[in-house]
């Protein structure tokens, strides 16, 4: 655990609303991020991670000062918005939700860390990547996602996903490579010739 997760801990087991505050300001980018880019809507992301931050508190009121100072709060958070994702997925299907336009979704693209986000140069490369990305399956998407935008290591992601390292390391692979074919398959646009 690095030291801003101990900090963290230390300060939810002292006081729960002291140290859920500072919980929420460490890890609230990241939630949003990894939302942002599983449902392609940054008003469903905001609704969400509210969500999942009303669920980490109602669950953290009902845990001993000893369990929150052992907590991972970056793989637990990302498992409650994991989740929270799935079961607004699950009730979407029973009544269709109209989303947001692919363009208003890369005005917003909060984080600037490498990965296949760091490849989206342009508008447009932005646009396609993010079409791309939500036309991944579920597992892969939300693997790739937690690897390559939030920044959680396997092992983290593991515990998200409720499966082992190596299944959690082959999601990111085939992600990565059916991200890489949908790229590659769209016909690029045309460039402007300067004169």
């Amino acid at each position: 655990m690095d030291d801003m997760a101990e900090q963290v801990t230390a300060r939810l087991a002292a006081d729960l609303d002291d140290g859920f505050t500072e919980l929420v300001r460490v890890h609230a980018t990241a939630v949003r991020a990894f939302l942002l880019r599983v449902t392609g809507s940054a008003t469903e992301a905001d609704d969400l991670g509210q969500d999942t931050f009303l669920r980490a508190y109602t669950a953290l009121q009902g845990y001993s000062p000893q369990r929150r100072r052992e907590l991972r709060p970056r793989a637990w958070l990302m498992t409650i918005a994991a989740n929270v994702w799935r079961n607004h997925v699950r009730s979407s299907v029973r009544r269709p939700v109209s989303a947001a336009p692919v363009e208003e979704v890369c005005q917003v693209w909060p984080d600037q860390r490498p990965g296949p986000d760091e490849r989206a140069g342009t508008a447009l490369d932005r646009t396609r990547l993010v079409s791309a990305l939500a036309g991944l399956p579920e597992n892969p998407r939300v693997a790739v996602v937690l690897r390559h935008i939030v920044g959680l290591n396997y092992q983290e992601i593991a515990e998200v996903q409720g499966c082992p390292v190596g299944t959690v390391k082959a999601q990111v692979s085939r992600g990565l490579g059916s991200l890489r074919q949908l790229m590659a398959t769209e016909d690029p646009p045309p460039r402007e010739v300067s004169k």
